[in-house]
């Protein structure tokens, strides 16, 4: 009996991914639980494992963005010729000619639009139900286009333009100017205020619409506070260097080398440690007060972000981060990280100092209730015992879920997270 190829859902807050690559050609023989394919999501790569052993037949096309749960493929076994007709649909490695098409996180279909047959199951990619819901639209209403009838995005947006202005959910009436800010504008008219050859399109990847996605719903669902604070960071430096200056050789290298931002880390974990009540996670039910500071630190690479955890960070040393640090950094660049290295996490740190970014305001990632942008680590005139000096100064601001941290416990997070940067060796006590 022939076996399907699943595309799985290899992180809690995974809806779609990407194959990059199949390890064997359609027609090959392949063992259970030999490495099938490479699926990308929007945070690393991973292998998937072939289900069952037999001959790979109708792999579906690398490059093309598939929902959760989509058949990618048959393994057939001794004595078939073919999968199951009925269900037999590879998708087309197209990208989408629009922005719209490709914001769909359906493949697209080149046959033309199939109506879903009356059934109680509802077939619409998770985005698709997501925007009808923003603009009180009846899914049921709506003529699918993506494969076996799937409801897709741009069906969404084509319905929503075309239905009346007065259309609403029972609940209440939807503005109309406000859910289309919320969608964004449909890409027709976008281009439209451009000149046709002045611009190209770059369909948008699994990465670049997972960002889009969460930082919206982030803006959108999570109210925002922000608290701005200046670090004096002359004893730091001043430690960094002792400290590094005493690593022991190896092969004639340094075994470590201590960055500011493993200072900062170290700091924001000790901060939490000490301001308990900033610790936590907003949820319907209550809040988790979390036992331990997972600091989340985003690293930018090559078409958007990520952010791996550095796990229980207020109880390791300033070595261990740095060497952690390091491994997630190279592993998120080469899209590596496995769930687990990025999943959860307490508090979060942006840091655009490397850019000479003197202070900015970091959007919340939700679970987490807080997130600390950090800008450049400069000299700047004070005023000591009223005599002007120069300092290294580095300004930093808190962005604060309102909802689950009060406006007096965030000052309080910033006065220990200072405390700790000015007077670095009290965390390593």
């Amino acid at each position: 009996m022939a076996t399907e190829v699943i595309l799985p859902r290899v992180d809690m807050g995974m809806t779609t991914g990407t194959i990059s690559k199949w390890y064997v050609e359609a027609g090959a023989t392949i063992e259970k639980g030999q490495p099938l394919f490479e699926i990308e999501t929007d945070k690393a790569a991973m292998e998937i494992e072939a289900p069952a052993t037999g001959r790979l037949s109708m792999p579906a096309a690398c490059g093309v963005m598939q929902p959760v749960g989509q058949i990618v493929g048959w393994i057939l076994a001794e004595g078939e010729t073919s999968p199951p007709s009925a269900v037999v649909e590879a998708p087309v490695a197209k990208p989408a000619a629009s922005l719209a098409g490709a914001s769909a996180i359906s493949p697209v279909a080149e046959a033309p639009a199939a109506t879903p047959a009356p059934t109680a199951v509802l077939r619409a990619t998770p985005l698709a139900r997501r925007t009808a819901g923003l603009v009180g639209l009846d899914l049921s209403r709506v003529t699918g286009s993506g494969p076996r009838g799937r409801i897709v995005v741009g069906d969404v947006r084509a319905a929503a333009d075309a239905a009346p202005v007065a259309a609403a959910p029972a609940d209440g009436p939807v503005n109309r100017a406000v859910a289309a800010v919320a969608i964004g504008a449909p890409s027709e008219q976008i281009r439209g205020l451009y000149e046709p050859d002045d611009f190209e399109v770059t369909p948008h990847d699994t990465m670049r619409l997972t960002i889009a996605r969460r930082l919206t719903e982030s803006k959108q669902t999570v109210p925002h506070f922000y608290l701005t604070g200046t670090c004096t960071l002359d004893r730091l430096l001043a430690l960094r260097a002792e400290l590094n200056a005493d690593a022991d050789l190896v092969d004639g290298r340094p075994s470590f080398k201590l960055s500011v931002n493993d200072f900062i880390i170290k700091a924001l974990a000790v901060a939490l440690r000490k301001v308990p009540e900033a610790n936590v996670t907003w949820t319907d039910e209550g809040l988790l007060r979390h036992r331990h500071s997972d600091i989340g630190v985003a690293v930018s690479v090559p078409g958007g972000l990520v952010t791996p955890v550095v796990r229980r960070a207020e109880i390791k040393s300033l070595r261990v981060i740095s060497e952690e640090m390091k491994d997630l950094a190279a592993r998120a660049r080469a899209r590596r990280l496995k769930p687990e290295d990025y999943r959860g996490g307490t508090s979060a740190i942006s840091n655009l100092g490397m850019y000479g970014v003197e202070e900015f305001a970091a959007i919340i990632n939700p679970p987490q209730a807080t997130i600390l942008a950090v800008g450049v680590a400069e000299e700047r005139i004070v005023v000591r015992n009223h005599q002007p000096e120069v300092a290294m100064r580095m300004t930093v601001t808190l962005s604060t879920d309102h909802r689950a941290v009060d406006g007096a416990v965030g000052a309080e997070l910033l006065a220990a997270f200072k405390a700790a940067i000015e007077r670095p060796t009290s965390t390593l006590v």
